[in-house]
Parts: structure tokens; sequence; C-alpha cells
């Protein structure tokens, strides 16, 4: 388990970091053996996420970061992209991006406009790609661009995926966005001008892109699910040793009913996070739709961490309003659980659809 890493106002990527979890084999750890990798279960993965992300849930996505873009080339990609780009990741300690969101398409993804015209043998790209993790670093993007033209094409049959190799002419890396929290993450908007990309990098058949890039999410939202399960835990941990510590009216503050009943909320809502992530994550191993409990584990883990990290402030009081203490960090940091790989909304739209498809389906939710 790490311990405090308190790097928050460092600009430069973490490559020390990186690269000794890479030598340990924690980074990308899903990859199969046969590409180099270590081929640890969803469920081994989401343990190493968390743990990890007890020690900093920024340094976690630095290491785990490229997992999202090699979800959707396991996925669909075929055996000589999985060989070359899986390979690449395995053998040393490089970082790949998943670029789908823009500057005006999020939770919205059919409302994508970067596009891929084809030319030939190649596809030509055009757009930018907005709150990109790992972009300034990224040896490959993972990329969804529209590649039928009628914007009443189904999103189903609009949109194409294609590896991108990050050398290609054409690609732009902007700044490094300074966020509110996990701050020594790489975040950038990523611009690609012309960028010929041959078809050879088509990921699955063209125009089902759509398909392919929300596919991915089912198996990486146990994994964001575990790092939010890891920097609540972390809370719990910090409040609850202070709470046995600071002395209040003669007595430790955990004596007061008011601190120990919040403690004990903490405590049940960071069990149930924990085992509705591992639920998900079984599932992606034994190969069933995970949509259901992927988002019901991504939705309650993010809130999770964001209502224990607050509580962990509260009950530091001051001190926990204070960058001398780690909750304040904390309660930063848990933010992003709410809002990347899919906002807390979009996962209770998720949630609420598939319940009621199987209700009027089964009869029942159970």
């Amino acid at each position: 388990m790490m311990g405090n890493c308190n790097i928050e106002f460092i600009t430069s990527f973490p490559w020390d970091i990186v690269k000794k979890a890479h030598t340990l084999g924690l980074m990308n750890p899903q990859i199969p053996a046969k590409y180099g990798g270590a081929e640890l279960s969803s469920l081994e993965t989401a343990l190493v996420v968390e743990s990890l992300a007890y020690g900093c849930s920024a340094i976690q996505l630095c290491i785990m970061g490229p997992s999202l873009a090699v979800a959707p080339v396991l996925l669909a990609g075929n055996e000589e992209q999985k060989k070359k780009y899986l390979g690449m990741l395995a053998a040393e300690p490089l970082i790949a991006a998943y670029c789908v969101t823009e500057p005006g398409a999020g939770s919205d993804v059919a409302a994508i406009k970067t596009k891929a015209e084809k030319k030939g043998d190649s596809y030509v790209i055009n757009g930018p790609k907005a709150w990109i993790t790992g972009g300034g670093y990224a040896t490959w993007f993972f990329v969804l661009a529209r590649t039928e033209t009628d914007p009443k094409t189904p999103a189903g049959q609009a949109f194409t995926a294609f590896v991108v190799d990050g050398d290609t002419p054409g690609i732009s890396r902007g700044k490094k966005e300074l966020n509110m929290g996990q701050r020594c993450s790489d975040t950038r908007t990523i611009t690609f001008e012309d960028v010929v990309v041959p078809k050879e990098n088509v990921l699955g058949a063209p125009g089902a892109g759509f398909k392919v890039a929300m596919g991915a999410f089912d198996t990486t939202r146990p994994g964001v699910a575990a790092g939010a399960v890891g920097l609540a835990w972390r809370a719990l941990d910090e409040a609850s040793k202070y709470a046995l510590e600071r002395k209040t009216f003669g007595v430790p503050i955990s004596q007061h009913q008011g601190v120990s009943f919040l403690l004990a909320d903490m405590a049940i809502n960071l069990e149930l996070a924990r085992l509705v992530t591992y639920r998900a994550a079984v599932d992606v191993d034994n190969k069933e739709r995970s949509s259901y409990y992927a988002s019901i584990a991504k939705c309650f883990a993010a809130d999770t961490a964001n209502i224990t990290a607050a509580n962990a402030v509260q009950i530091l009081g001051g001190n926990g309003f204070n960058s001398e203490y780690p909750v304040e960090k904390l309660m930063r940091d848990a933010k992003i659980y709410q809002i990347y790989e899919g906002t807390s909304q979009i996962q209770r739209v998720v949630i609420s659809r598939h319940l009621l498809q199987k209700v009027a389906t089964t009869g029942t939710a159970g």
C-alpha cells in the first residue's frame, strides 16, 4: 500500500513513480500474457487500483490511466493491432490516451464533431478532443471520429474507432490543465489537423466505433470505482485516527456520538461501495454484460468518495481545511470521480434504463 503522496504542485509528470510501477507489473495489468502483460483479472486489477488510490488517486491515475485506451483495443482490435499496441505498453512504461470527449461533447457522445474522411487507403482526421488524460505523453491514442456526414445517421453507425500513433503529423497537444484535484495527472486538449491514419488502424468495423467506445466502459468503470473506494478508505482512516487522538471536553472526539455515528456511516458506505465494485469486476471476469453493475459501482463509489472525504474534513474541523493535513486534498481529488468516465447523472441514466428493461422483461428487479 502506498503512503502519502503529496506532489500537489509539481507540474511535471511523475515518471519516476510510473517507471517503478511498470517494473513491478502494475501498469496495464490486464494486458494478456501473450502480448507481454501480467494478465490480471478485473477483480485483481481493482485491488491494485484501490491500493494505489489509497496512497494518492492522482498517482494512481498516472499509472492506470492508459487502461481506458487499452480496453477498446482488447475489445475490438485484431491480432496485429493487439500485438503492436498492447505489446509496446507491456514492454515499456509508455502512456496511451482515450480521445472521445470534445469541448462540446462530453456525456452526449453522439454530439462528437471530430471527423474522419476516407481518402484512398487512409482516413484524414480533423477536430479537437478535450480533457484527455495522459494526452501530453501518449505514445498512441484511441480516437472516436464521425465518418458519416448525415446528422440523422444513428450513433451506432455514424462513428469509427481508430488507433492513432502519437508521432503522426498534425497532432498538437495543448497546455497541461491545472485542475481542482488530482493535479499531477496530465490532462490536455489534443487537436487533430489533417492527421492521416491508415485503414489498418481502424478498430473493429467502420461505423461501429460508438459500440467499441461505449463497450470499453463496461470493463473500465469497475476500475474507476475501485479508485474511488481507495480514496474513501484513506479518508475514513485519516478521520478515524484523528478522532481517536483529538480531545474535546476531556475525551477523544470519537467518544462523542455525533462523530462516532458519522464514522459508522462512512464505514457502511465504504464497505458497500467495495462490495458492489468487486461484484462488477467479477461480472467482467465472467464475461457477463456488466453495464448495470459497472454503472452502479462507479456511481455509488464516486458518491461515497465525495461524502466520505467531505465528512473527514468536517471531523478534522479547522485542521481538515488546512493543507498540512491530507483530507482537504482527498476532498478535491474525490470530485472528479463523479465526472470522468461518465458523470454520476449518466450512470443513473444507464442504471434506470437497464432496471426498467429488466423489470419489463422478467417482472422483477432482483
